[in-house]
């Protein structure tokens, strides 16, 4: 049964490859989308404040989960954010530009809420984008990921001719990542932000993380009901809203100050 379920992610991501780099990379690709409707969660009384470890901000302090998300901040505070962001989504850059710096210099700072990132990946572009954020410490992704989404234009200006490339050279789907990374100067990219190209390259050659982006996908797709990225859980519920305009009231009512 385990390698059944093995060889069907496998190909599950060697068909969304093949797919992906059929199509020409844009912004605003299907799956990242905006949702207006507001929701509840559970009201609770304000929540005191949580001294962070000596020395320490709460921003500071990052984690892998379980689930292979990067949690930042208490880890047992008592709300608790879970956002599935896309790399390739826009209006996961305008949340990460207009909400993540309250979220983490107001809330998560106080050590009432922890934010923990999951990678939601819809795309080999996606996914090499991924691989390389968590390519250094967990305390260097965040920053990774947000300088990603902050020069998300001419990161997709070089990508765009890599796709009709990587075509003609017809590689193997385990090579496609290291193409993409190299081809579309996405190496250079993090070799100016601390990840050297030769560690770059290692990282996109291990296709296991690949495996395990696209599992993690496909399983918080099905369990969530994840529709359009970003999408937020609040202590585990999907209060299906996409901006900081709509999240901050539910954070609130739930007890963050």
């Amino acid at each position: 049964m385990e390698l059944s379920r093995s060889l069907s992610i496998r190909a599950s991501c060697r068909h969304l490859l093949l797919a992906a780099l059929a199509a020409p990379l844009a912004l605003g690709l299907a799956g990242c989308e905006k949702k207006d409707n507001a929701a509840s969660a559970v009201a609770g009384a304000p929540t005191a404040k949580v001294t962070p470890p000596a020395g320490k901000a709460w921003a500071d302090v990052v984690a892998v989960t379980p689930e292979g998300g990067y949690l930042m901040g208490n880890p047992n505070a008592p709300i608790k954010v879970v956002e599935f962001a896309s790399l390739t989504c826009s209006h996961c850059a305008e949340f990460a530009e207009k909400g993540l710096p309250s979220l983490r210099d107001t809330y998560v700072a106080n050590g009432t809420v922890s934010l923990e990132f999951r990678n939601f990946v819809r795309d080999p572009y996606d996914t090499t984008l991924a691989m390389l954020t968590r390519c250094g410490s967990p305390e260097s992704f965040f920053a990774l990921t947000e300088q990603v989404f902050a020069n998300q234009k001419p990161i997709f200006d070089q990508l765009g001719p890599v796709g009709k490339e990587l075509q003609a050279a017809n590689l193997p789907p385990e090579q496609v990542f290291k193409a993409i990374g190299e081809r579309g100067g996405l190496t250079d990219f993090f070799a100016a932000r601390g990840i050297a190209k030769d560690q770059a390259m290692l990282c996109l050659a291990k296709s296991e993380t690949a495996s395990k982006l696209a599992d993690s996908t496909q399983k918080d797709s099905d369990t969530f009901k994840i529709t359009g990225t970003p999408t937020f859980l609040v202590n585990g519920r999907n209060v299906e809203v996409s901006t900081w305009d709509l999240l901050e009231p539910i954070l609130k009512q739930a007890g963050a100050r």
